[in-house]
C-alpha cells in the first residue's frame, strides 16, 4: 500500500510537471458560470474572491481572519463531483468518515463538522450526520471557512462551516444538458435552464434537474436518486427584490448497511474481505425524502444599507428496513455473527426565520461595515422503531458471506418526539482602523431550549450562551497580509449517554493566526495559518447502551493544535493549482492521543492544464493523501496505513456547444477502508470511469 501511495503521489507531480512545460497561451474567454457573484478570474476558469460565510460581512478571502476555502462549479463539473461527499473529500483540512453506505460523518481540524449554511444562512440542529447523497446540481459553489464559526451558524465548535450557495437565475438566457455514463451501470442525466421570463428582465427563473441511477461495487447495494430545483425572482422595483424556491431530493438505496463489517475473527486475527464485501441483505433499503422551500425579501436603501429576510421550510422524512451485524466470527466455521434488524420511518421538519442587515458607519473620519441579524430556528423530531428478534447470519468467512433473510418486523411504536427552538441575535463591525490595519469584533447570542422525550426519557434542556468573535488582519504590502482570530465555542450536542440523557454542551476556546497573499497579477491565492482548539465535555463514543444496540457516549477534554497551507489560483493563465496541506494533533487532557481514527496529516492537491489551440482541451488530475489512521476490534489494533487517490480527467469540445470529458476516479485501484470510527468499516470504491457529453446553448 505505501508503494502505491508513493506511486500515485509520484504521478501527479509527474503531471504537474508536464503541464508546467507545455507553453502558455493565453487565456480563452471564461466559461459563463451562472448566477451573480463577485469573482476574478483565477481558479481554474474563476474562484470566488469575497465570501459572507464566516463573518456576515462582505469581505475578500484576504480580509478574513479565517480559513476559507471555495469550490466552484466548474471545478465540479471538471473532476465530475456530483455529491457532497466527493466533493468535501476533495477539500484542504475536510476529512470524509464512510461509516455506512447511507451515513456520513464529516471533521475537521480533529472534530466533527456540525455546522451548514445554504446561502450564508445558518441551517442548525442538524447535527452533521448526511443521511443519503447530497447532490450538488442545484449549487453554484460550495465555500468551507475552517475554525470555530458559531458567530454565523448560532452553534459551532472549533471545526469548519460548510456553506452551500444555490444557483440563482441569470439575466440573459442559457441552458445546459448533459449524460454521464460509467462504471457499474452509472447513469446520470442533468438539466439546467435559465434566463428572464418577461420582456424587461425584471422577472427571472432557473430550473435545475438531476438523475442519478447506479449499481455498485458493494454487493446489494444500489441508487436511485431525483432532484428537482426551481426559482424565481422579481425586481419588484430597483431597491426591492423577491425571491422564492423550492428544491426536492429523493434518494432511494437498496442493500445498504447499517453498520458494516466485523474486522477479525474470534482469535483476533484480521479478517481479508474481497472489496465487493458487504453486510447487508437484498431486501434491505434506506429512502430519503428532502424538500427544502424558501423565499427573499431584500431592499436597499438610499444611504447604501440593505436589509434581507428569509424564511426556509425544510422536511425530511425517510423510511428503512435495516440490519446490523455483530459479534465476530469463528475462523473456521464463520459462524457466530448475530443480527439486529429493524424498520425505521421518521419525519424531521424545520421552520428558519433570518433577518439580516448591512451597511456602512462612519467613525473617527472613516467607513466601517457592520452587519446585524436575528435568527429563530424551530426543528420537530418524530421517530418511529420496529425492531426484530435476533437472529444470525448463516456464514461469515472473508469473501464468503451469505446474508440473512427478512425477519418479521414488530409494529413500530414512536420512538422519539422531541423539539428543538433556538433564537439567536448576532451582530459584527469590520473597523477601518487604518489603511493598512482591519479590525473585527462581533457578538452571537443564542438561547437553546428542547423539550420531548426519546426512548422513554426526557430531552429537555434550557441552554443560553453569549459568544464573542474577535479578528484582526494586516496588510504588509500590496501582496500579502498577516491575520488572527478568536472566538469560543458553544456546540450543543445530541448525543446520549447511558441513561439516554443528553449529553452537555461542548464548550472551549478556539484560536487562529496566519498569512494570506495573492501571487502572480492576483491569479493565485496562497494561505499558512496555526491554530488550538480547546473543548471541555466533547462527546465521544464509549460503546452501547446494555441490552441495545444503542450508541452512548461520555464527554471527554480534547487539545488540538495544528498548522495548514493552502493555495488556490492559477500559476499561468493555463495553468491552475489548488489545494492544501493539513497538520494537526489531537489529545485529551492528560496528553494523550484521542480520536485516533482520524487522520493527523493530509495533502489535497488539484491542477489542471488548457490548450484551445486544441479544440480546448483539458487535461487534469487530483490527490488525496492521509496518514495512516487505527481502531480496536476486541483486543486487535486495526491499522491502516497511510494512502493515496489519484483521480485524473480529459475533456475536449467536439463541437462549439458540445463538450466530451472522461473522468477516471482511483485510477491506481487503491484498497482502503472507508473509515474506522466505530470498529466495523467496509472498503471504498475501486477505479472506475465515467464519459459525459455535455450540451451548452
Amino acid at each position: 500500500m505505501f508503494k502505491s501511495s508513493l506511486r500515485a503521489t509520484a504521478s501527479v507531480l509527474i503531471l504537474s510537471s508536464l503541464t508546467f512545460a507545455l507553453p502558455a497561451a493565453a487565456d480563452d474567454a471564461a466559461d459563463a458560470d451562472a448566477g451573480d457573484v463577485r469573482e476574478v478570474i483565477v481558479m481554474g476558469k474563476r474562484v470566488i474572491r469575497e465570501s459572507a460565510g464566516a463573518t456576515g460581512l462582505d469581505l475578500s478571502l484576504r480580509e478574513t481572519p479565517q480559513s476559507v476555502t471555495v469550490i466552484s462549479a466548474q471545478q465540479m463539473k471538471d473532476f465530475a463531483l456530483t455529491e457532497a461527499n466527493q466533493l468535501l473529500a476533495t477539500l484542504p483540512g475536510i476529512n470524509v468518515e464512510a461509516s455506512e453506505t447511507d451515513r456520513t460523518y464529516y471533521n475537521s481540524r480533529g472534530f466533527d463538522v456540525v455546522n451548514f449554511q445554504v446561502d450564508g444562512v445558518g441551517q442548525p440542529l442538524d447535527w452533521g450526520l448526511q443521511t443519503g447523497a447530497l447532490d450538488v446540481a442545484i449549487y453554484e459553489r460550495i465555500e468551507s471557512v475552517r475554525g470555530a464559526n458559531g458567530m454565523m451558524t448560532g452553534t459551532g465548535n472549533p471545526s469548519a462551516t460548510i456553506n452551500y450557495i444555490r444557483k440563482r437565475p441569470t439575466e440573459d438566457f442559457r441552458g445546459n444538458l448533459s449524460a454521464s455514463y460509467g462504471t457499474w451501470d452509472n447513469l446520470r442525466l442533468t438539466g439546467d435552464v435559465s434566463g428572464p421570463l418577461n420582456a424587461d428582465g425584471t422577472v427571472r427563473g432557473r430550473f435545475v434537474y438531476a438523475n442519478s441511477d447506479s449499481e455498485s461495487y458493494l454487493d446489494y447495494y444500489g441508487v436511485n436518486r431525483n432532484v428537482f430545483y426551481g426559482v424565481l425572482t422579481w425586481d419588484i422595483t430597483e431597491k426591492l427584490n423577491a425571491t422564492v424556491g423550492h428544491s426536492k431530493q429523493d434518494n432511494l438505496a437498496t442493500g445498504n448497511n447499517w453498520g458494516a463489517l466485523p474486522l477479525v475473527y474470534t482469535d483476533g486475527t484480521p479478517i481479508n474481505y474481497d472489496v465487493s464485501a458487504n453486510s447487508s441483505a437484498p431486501w434491505t433499503y434506506w429512502d430519503t425524502h428532502n424538500a427544502v422551500t424558501f423565499s427573499e425579501l431584500s431592499y436597499a436603501f438610499d444611504n447604501g444599507w440593505t436589509i434581507k429576510g428569509v424564511y426556509t421550510y425544510k422536511d425530511l422524512s425517510d423510511e428503512a428496513k435495516l440490519v446490523y451485524a455483530y459479534n465476530y466470527p469463528d475462523k473456521t466455521t464463520g459462524l457466530g455473527v448475530a443480527a439486529a434488524a429493524g424498520y425505521y420511518p421518521s419525519n424531521w421538519e424545520q421552520h428558519l426565520f433570518d433577518v439580516v442587515a448591512n451597511g456602512s458607519v462612519s467613525l473617527f473620519g472613516r467607513e466601517h461595515q457592520v452587519v446585524l441579524g436575528l435568527n429563530t430556528v424551530k426543528s420537530d423530531t418524530d421517530r418511529w422503531a420496529g425492531a426484530s428478534a435476533a437472529f444470525a447470519y448463516p456464514a461469515y468467512q472473508g469473501a464468503n458471506i451469505i446474508a440473512p433473510s427478512e425477519p418479521v418486523f414488530a409494529t413500530p411504536y414512536q420512538a422519539a418526539d422531541v423539539t428543538d427552538e433556538l433564537v439567536r441575535a448576532y451582530a459584527a463591525i469590520h473597523l477601518n482602523l487604518t489603511d493598512r490595519l482591519k479590525g473585527i469584533v462581533g457578538l452571537n447570542s443564542i438561547d437553546l431550549k428542547t423539550d420531548g422525550v426519546s426512548y422513554g426519557v426526557s430531552q429537555d434542556r434550557d441552554e443560553k450562551k453569549v459568544s464573542p468573535y474577535v479578528g484582526v488582519v494586516y496588510d504588509v504590502n500590496t501582496n500579502v497580509s498577516l491575520y488572527a482570530s478568536y472566538s469560543d465555542i458553544f456546540n450543543p450536542q445530541a448525543e446520549v449517554d447511558i441513561n439516554r440523557n443528553r449529553l452537555p454542551s461542548a464548550q472551549g476556546k478556539s484560536y487562529e493566526a496566519g498569512v494570506k497573499s495573492e501571487w502572480f497579477e492576483n491569479r493565485l491565492y496562497a494561505t499558512a495559518s496555526v491554530f488550538k482548539s480547546e473543548q471541555s465535555d466533547l462527546a465521544e463514543f464509549i460503546g452501547y447502551i446494555p441490552n441495545t444496540w444503542d450508541s452512548y457516549y461520555e464527554g471527554i477534554d480534547t487539545i488540538v493544535k495544528g498548522y495548514e497551507f493552502e493555495v488556490s489560483g492559477k500559476i499561468t493563465p493555463n495553468w491552475s493549482l489548488n489545494g492544501g496541506w493539513t497538520d494537526l494533533s489531537i489529545e485529551d487532557s492528560d496528553g494523550n492521543d484521542a480520536r485516533v481514527y482520524l487522520p493527523r496529516q493530509s495533502l489535497k492537491i488539484a491542477t489542471t492544464y488548457s490548450l484551445p489551440e486544441y479544440r480546448d482541451l483539458k487535461l487534469g488530475g487530483s490527490l488525496r493523501w492521509q496518514s495512516d489512521t487505527e481502531t480496536t476490534a476486541l483486543t486487535t489494533v486495526i491499522e491502516q496505513e497511510a494512502y493515496s487517490v489519484v483521480d485524473l480527467f480529459g475533456s475536449l469540445k467536439v463541437t462549439d456547444k458540445v463538450r466530451a470529458s472522461l473522468n477516471i476516479k482511483n485510477a491506481f485501484d487503491e484498497k482502503y477502508w472507508g473509515g474506522l470510527r466505530w470498529g466495523q468499516s467496509f472498503y471504498a470504491a475501486p477505479r472506475s470511469a465515467m464519459v459525459t457529453l455535455d450540451y451548452t446553448f
